[in-house]
């Protein structure tokens, strides 16, 4: 069963400090195949399609396409400012594995 992905007040403010929605962008999370533990997460400022999942907050939206949906289900998306930088971050409870630089999964 999909659980859709939450997305946390500081993830929203984020979007809306850079100016995403103003410039008719959202926040893209998308799960390919790739990275060192061989699924990548991507994620980038990008336009909604029509058929994306569309979460919405504080006058901002964060979109998921059809095909990374089911690798989300339940995730967490975040963004963290740590002494190493601020990011955007995804907790997700479907991989099994995850690399150090928090981009790259298993399942």
């Amino acid at each position: 069963m999909f659980v859709p992905p939450s997305v946390t007040p500081e993830a929203f403010a984020q979007l809306a400090t850079i100016g995403a929605s103003k410039a008719g962008k959202a926040l893209r999370v998308a799960v390919e195949g790739g990275g060192c533990s061989g699924f990548q997460y991507e994620i980038k400022l990008d336009t909604p399609a029509p058929e994306d999942l569309v979460l919405e907050g504080a006058g901002e939206k964060v979109v998921i396409d059809t095909v990374s949906q089911p690798f989300l289900t339940g995730a967490k998306i975040d963004y963290v400012q740590e002494l190493i930088g601020a990011r955007f971050v995804i907790d997700n409870p479907n991989a099994s594995s995850s690399c150090g630089c928090g981009v790259s999964f298993s399942m």
